[in-house]
């Protein structure tokens, strides 16, 4: 047995370390997390000094017994987890969970900012201890998330829907993304006109140029009587050149990546999700096999520093020299000032070795890694390049019209590139078009000279509207969260995924919108719990885990400045709001059927129109927008489900229709259009048995009788039949489901809520193992 145990989070990341150490060195994994707040119940003494109650696992106590069982009298252990809090706190877990007594064992604590040879090494070399106070920044996090979830989730139950869930980081995520669709609803679009000029001078080449001035004030045209007016001016008139302005300018190349900007990069050139991003950056951090070696392509992906090491500047000045020449090395290396509350013992993401081009290693990668170390390699290659020099060229071309002196001035701009420098391997990308910085492509004017006489061949007018402001996609709303100071690199990734799992924000292509469950969710938060969702108090209590971290601030007393008057507010408000008040709004609809007013409520799939007579008169139908359809479509289209989705092949709004086996989305063009697609319906629960996916409904091939499975499938097979609810079993810690209107445990089968009153004793472990299979048998036999 090897007398050094070293243990990582993962497999992969075990496999490239163990080929750098000797066999005196067994490296393991750990799986992730080893304990956590039990899922039964709170797990936190609020009373104590919130003293937590950690416990391992089910799924993780077969890795306990096998780290323990490599664990000897003489064994050196060597905690090598990732290098942020959240690692730091695998590793303290870990001693705790493996009972691990400092006098009896030599524990050290190893951080790398890559997985190399040289690096791991060198952290061999230069152990250190567990940081205390990065464990205790952690902890804080996890149990502030704790008591918002579990103190707030169920007044949403109550006041709401059962199975909805509050989270401090989360709720403040679909806050930005719903106050951005209240300004979509709320914005009027304005009418404007611009007018363009195709002109031709002594070159004989022509070019275009755009009004820009009317008696020496911006050209503002705000309909079409006022362009056609200008264009009458125009009939006849002379044009010369006024003005010719060229200007030197330059241009810098962005930073190097951190997560935050690397996440935005890689959405807007790749396509890719935030968590794709991570996950494959993930992969190229913990090794791959390069043919020579297995070893990390990238440092660590999970940073807020812009740092670059001396190693790593030294490299890239030889790569580019020898890549692109001479005159394309910076004069000095390029220093990048840190962000705040950046940690600059970090570095930025870049390659391990510069050398390693993309093309050298393509062959090893499947097509995703190879495209994300691509961009990784260019942005870090470029950030040490010499700067853009392009040359700015502006032309003003007045109009001399008989009687009227010289009211209208077009401008023409052009520019041209003289030395791409650092734009010849990448310019950044960008989520608005009028916030583009320039790209390889030029708009070149032809010589002109002040005086000069010009013919315009042709005048167009162009009609516009005023846009309103976009929604957030996933590399906007992360560029977002960052400005606000919102989160920390290992938080954007989960934040953005678990708010699309619960149901209150969905992404349509590439937009995030918020649902109707969403904006009831938020609007009840930001009405009744302001200091949860607000913007200032979030990022405040980042600087305050920012300074836990470093040493400078204790984690009880931030917990009990932030529970006493949160849970005093939560007591407070279960008894003052009035579900009626949350869930339905008031209408201008009157039912056809009874005459009563139809009032609007917010169901399990959204909003809709329901008899306020109910349940004497079940008059339901589905909410259509003002100026969706013609009046005189209107009434026929309320028969129908209009689902809120358009076709992704023609546009036409989705209808829900029925079929033999159940509801289906059905393009509303039919015939013309036969586009269907299947509905997928969230349980809102994770599975039980992977952990990884999401139970949704299903239906069977045959019968067409709902089943709710795991979305993994094939990979996960788990099934029930009964309908799966948030929260876990108060007896064993099971699935909850809902039967026969009552919500009991899938796998014990104690109902709900009458536990505490009969002073039920929870199974044994023996019991629950048994129920399992019983449940499971009985499962397949259906």
């Amino acid at each position: 047995m090897a007398e050094n145990l070293v243990i990582v989070e993962s497999p992969a990341k075990a496999k490239t370390i163990a080929k750098f150490l000797g066999k005196q060195y067994e490296v393991r994994a750990s799986m992730g997390h080893v304990r956590d707040l039990p899922k039964s119940k709170m797990g936190i003494d609020t009373e104590n000094d919130f003293t937590p109650s950690y416990s391992i696992p089910a799924d993780k106590r077969k890795t306990i017994t096998e780290l323990k069982g490599k664990i000897k009298a003489n064994t050196n252990i060597w905690i090598a987890t990732d290098e942020d809090r959240e690692g730091e706190a695998i590793g303290w877990h870990l001693l705790e969970a493996l009972k691990i007594n400092p006098k009896k064992h030599d524990v050290k604590r190893i951080v790398f900012h890559e997985i190399t040879k040289n690096a791991i090494l060198k952290s061999i070399e230069t152990p250190r201890d567990i940081d205390q106070s990065l464990v205790d920044a952690q902890q804080t996090r996890r149990i502030l998330d704790r008591l918002v979830g579990y103190e707030l989730s169920p007044l949403l139950w109550k006041k709401i829907r059962y199975g909805l869930s509050a989270g401090r980081v989360q709720s403040v995520a679909v806050r930005l993304i719903v106050e951005r669709e209240r300004e979509i609803e709320a914005f009027k679009p304005e009418e404007y006109w611009d007018l363009s000029g195709l002109f031709i001078g002594d070159a004989k080449e022509k070019f275009e140029a755009q009004l820009a001035y009317i008696k020496s004030k911006k050209a503002v045209i705000g309909n079409q009587k006022s362009s056609d007016e200008i264009l009458k001016d125009l009939k006849g008139a002379d044009y010369k050149v006024t003005k010719v302005e060229e200007k030197d300018a330059k241009r810098n190349p962005a930073p190097p990546f951190i997560t935050s900007t690397l996440q935005q990069e890689a959405s807007r050139k790749l396509g890719f999700s935030v968590k794709k991003t991570m996950m494959i950056a993930q992969q190229l951090y913990e090794g791959v096999d390069t043919g020579k070696e297995t070893a990390g392509l990238i440092t660590y992906m999970r940073t807020d520093s812009f740092n670059l090491s001396d190693l790593a500047l030294a490299q890239a000045k030889t790569v580019i020299q020898n890549l692109y020449g001479k005159e394309y090395v910076n004069s000095s290396p390029r220093i990048y000032k840190k962000t705040k509350g950046a940690q600059e013992a970090h570095e930025a993401i870049r390659p391990t070795d510069l050398s390693v081009t993309p093309e050298s290693i393509d062959k090893y990668l499947n097509k995703d890694q190879f495209r994300l170390y691509e961009l990784i390699w260019k942005r870090t290659i470029a950030c040490q390049m010499q700067e853009a020099r392009l040359k700015n060229l502006i032309v003003e071309i007045e109009s001399s019209i008989k009687g009227k002196g010289l009211p209208y001035v077009f401008k023409a701009t052009g520019q041209t590139i003289t030395f791409q420098g650092f734009m010849k391997v990448y310019v950044e990308g960008t989520d608005d078009e009028a916030e583009a910085t320039i790209g390889p492509k030029e708009k070149l004017l032809p010589p002109l000279k002040e005086g000069e006489s010009l013919k315009c061949e042709k005048l167009d007018s162009t009609q516009h509207f005023t846009k309103p402001p976009a929604r957030y996609t996933e590399a906007s709303l992360v560029k977002k969260l960052e400005t606000e100071g919102i989160g920390r690199p290992s938080t954007y990734a989960p934040t953005i995924g678990t708010i699309i799992a619960r149901g209150y924000v969905e992404k349509e292509q590439k937009v995030l919108k918020p649902t109707d469950t969403g904006m009831v969710v938020n609007d009840l938060l930001v009405e009744h719990f302001s200091q949860i969702v607000d913007y200032k108090f979030t990022a405040n209590m980042e600087e305050t885990l920012d300074k836990i971290a470093e040493g400078k601030v204790k984690w009880i007393p931030v917990l009990k400045e932030f529970y006493e008057p949160f849970h005093k507010n939560i007591l407070e408000k279960e008894k003052s709001i009035n579900r009626s008040d949350v869930v339905n709004e008031e209408s201008d609809e009157v039912c056809e059927k009874c005459g009563n007013p139809m009032v609007i409520k917010l169901g399990r799939y959204g909003k809709f129109l329901s008899c306020s007579n109910y349940p004497d008169c079940k008059n339901a139908k589905p909410i259509v927008k003002e100026g969706a359809e013609e009046k005189s479509k209107m009434d026929k289209d309320l028969e129908k489900k209009l689902s809120g989705k358009k076709c992704d092949k023609c546009g036409e709004p989705m209808e829900i229709k029925t079929g033999r086996f159940g509801e289906f989305l059905g393009c509303s063009a039919y015939p013309k259009c036969k586009n269907i697609q299947a509905i997928v319906k969230f349980a809102g629960v994770s599975c039980p048995d992977c952990k990884e996916g999401q139970l949704i409904e299903r239906r069977t091939r045959k019968a067409g009788k709902i089943f709710y499975g795991c979305n993994k499938f094939p990979k996960c097979k788990f099934a029930t039949w009964d309908r799966p609810v948030e929260g876990k079993c108060t007896a064993c810690g099971g699935m909850l489901v809902e039967k026969k209107e009552k919500i009991i445990c899938n796998d014990c089968k104690a109902e709900q809520g009458a536990l505490a009153a009969k002073k039920t004793k929870p199974p044994k472990e023996s019991a629950k193992k048994t129920v399992k299979k019983i449940v499971k048998k009985s499962a397949k036999k259906k």
